[in-house]
Formats: structure tokens, sequence, C-alpha cells
């Protein structure tokens, strides 16, 4: 029999940008910014740097923070957007435009116009899921407490009381409907 698992598992969520008209090289650049930051500072750097694709990057982010409120939602969980970090990041090599361009005597240049595909990922820090759990776990407790205490005041209100099971070793016949009519 497997054991249990005892950490809450962390709600991890991604976005991915496809045919973005800029070079991995110059993506990389600014991925290894944000790398391991927590979203809101991520968001900061992104927000100020200068450089052209920081902004589609920024766009890219904020989708993946969206996808993992949604994710948390539909698993009915709640998710603290503090405890996200960007757990990875990436750009790979898109299709190459090639092109031409014309060059003396009738020859011509070839050159490339590179697109990349670019991921950012983020994930719930492992304190942030702990307290997810714990919150999680209180309130369940609380709620089957309450639940007693409101069936029991109940009860007591309506003035019945639950029906002791009796313990007797003759098996008396208890009176039909029959008999009582």
């Amino acid at each position: 029999m497997a054991p249990e698992i005892t950490t809450a598992p962390s709600i991890e969520a991604h976005a991915l940008a496809r045919h973005v008209r800029v070079s991995p090289q110059k993506a990389r650049l600014v991925l290894d910014l944000i790398r391991g930051q927590h979203a809101e500072h991520a968001l900061q750097i992104l927000r100020f740097t200068k450089k052209r694709i920081a902004k589609d990057i920024e766009k890219i982010l904020r989708s993946a923070i969206a996808n993992a409120e949604r994710k948390a939602e539909d698993a009915g969980e709640s998710l603290d957007v503090d405890h996200l970090f960007v757990s990875r990041c990436f750009a790979n090599d898109g299709p190459r435009w090639k092109r031409l361009r014309p060059a003396p005597m009738g020859r011509a240049f070839r050159y490339q116009k590179r697109t990349a595909h670019i991921v950012v990922g983020v994930a719930e820090h492992v304190m942030g899921a702990e307290q997810r759990a714990a919150a999680a776990a209180a309130e369940a407790a609380s709620r089957k407490g309450v639940k007693g205490a409101v069936k029991k005041a109940r009860e007591a209100l309506a003035g019945t009381q639950r029906p002791q099971k009796k313990q007797s070793k003759s098996k008396a016949k208890s009176p039909s409907k029959k008999d009582k009519e």
C-alpha cells in the first residue's frame, strides 16, 4: 500500500506564446532576469526593463498567473497570488523567415528573421501550499464542529432527544402498527 501524501500539492500553471517576432537569444536575456522571482516582483522587473520583448513577456506572465488562478478555482481551492513564483521560463527557436536582399552585380544576400516560442510557468511556493492546506483543514474542522453543535441545539430546542439504543438480551416483541390502532 502506498504511503499517504503529507504535503499539499502545489498549483502550477504555464502560458505559451508562439511565433513571437524576436530572436530567442534576445528573449532569453530578459527571461533570465525573472527566473525564480516572485510573480509580483517579476512583473515590476519587466515593467522597468528597457527591452522591446519585456512587454510581451509581461503579458505572458500575467496569462500564466490567470491560468493558475483559474486552475485553483476549478479545483475548488483558494490561491494567494502572493505565493506564486516564476518556476520556469524559456525561449525556443520558432520558424525562421528567409528573406533576400539585393546585392551588387545582380546578386542577392539571404538573411533570416527569427521567431521564438516563449514559455513562462508559475508555481505556488511550498510554504504557500502548506498554509493553504492548513487553512482548508481548519475550515473543514470548524464546519464539522458547527454542524454537530447546530444539530444538538436544534434537538434541544425541539425537545426531542435521540433514541437511545437499549441493549437487552431478551427479544421483546414491539407492538405492530395494527396493535397501535
